[in-house]
């Protein structure tokens, strides 16, 4: 497995990205959507995760309109408020402009069979659901996305898998927002809705403050079989 920085042409001009290859040298891809932090040592670990496991794993650099190369940590008060500054000026049209770049990108890098996916945490996790009713991506999956609740009348133009996972506690999605989201998509039979009852946010960011490892790998499991099914 090998990991390297490259350009991405989007619709809007060119963009980094991190690219994850597996040893194969064949595999389906995934786009990789990152949270609030940018393409930091935690999302490339996650694209370096994904690679592991047979995949193209690509994240793109959705900052780089406000600033490129963005890669902090969730340790200090002065990264989050710069986490938080850049999530307050990022638009999510335009992100997921770039991630459907991102994924035509992964359809035509040599070895990978086609097949792209995406999964998205915090910020991600919205840009995810969005992914799955804007863009080609054949399946889809958001970790505790923030703000879904808003954009229910997007439900409708779902087509392909999806999958969220959701943490009962999360301290940016209060449960009237949770029930929502539960209440607008469950007629949608192409979505799939986990519960994680006593989670906070970020409860699958290993090393983070709500880091829960029995919660994580379950959510992660349910991920690579999700995977596995739709994009094999």
């Amino acid at each position: 497995m090998a990991g390297s920085d490259i350009t991405i042409k989007g619709p809007d001009g060119s963009f980094g990205g991190y690219l994850a290859t597996p040893d194969a040298g064949r595999g389906p891809g995934i786009v990789v959507i990152q949270e609030i932090f940018g393409v930091n040592a935690v999302m490339r670990g996650v694209a370096d995760a994904f690679a592991a496991r047979g995949y193209f794993a690509l994240a793109p650099d959705l900052f780089w309109r406000i600033k490129p190369g963005i890669q902090i940590t969730d340790k200090t008060d002065a990264e989050w408020k710069q986490a938080f500054d850049l999530f307050g000026k990022f638009n999510a049209d335009t992100g997921v402009k770039d991630i459907q770049a991102t994924t035509t990108h992964l359809r035509g890098v040599s070895g990978c069979t086609g097949k792209v996916g995406a999964v998205g945490y915090c910020l991600g996790g919205l840009l995810a659901y969005l992914t799955a009713a804007r863009t080609d991506s054949d399946a889809s999956v958001g970790y505790y996305g923030v703000n879904i609740h808003q954009m229910l009348g997007e439900a409708k133009n779902i087509k392909k898998p999806l999958m969220l996972h959701i943490a009962g506690k999360d301290e940016y999605v209060p449960p009237p927002a949770q029930k929502a989201i539960q209440d607008g998509l469950k007629a949608n039979p192409n979505v799939t809705i986990h519960l994680y009852p006593e989670m906070d946010h970020a409860f699958a960011r290993e090393g983070g403050a709500h880091y829960d490892k029995a919660c994580a790998d379950l959510a992660n499991g349910r991920t690579a079989t999700f995977f596995r099914q739709h994009l094999s």
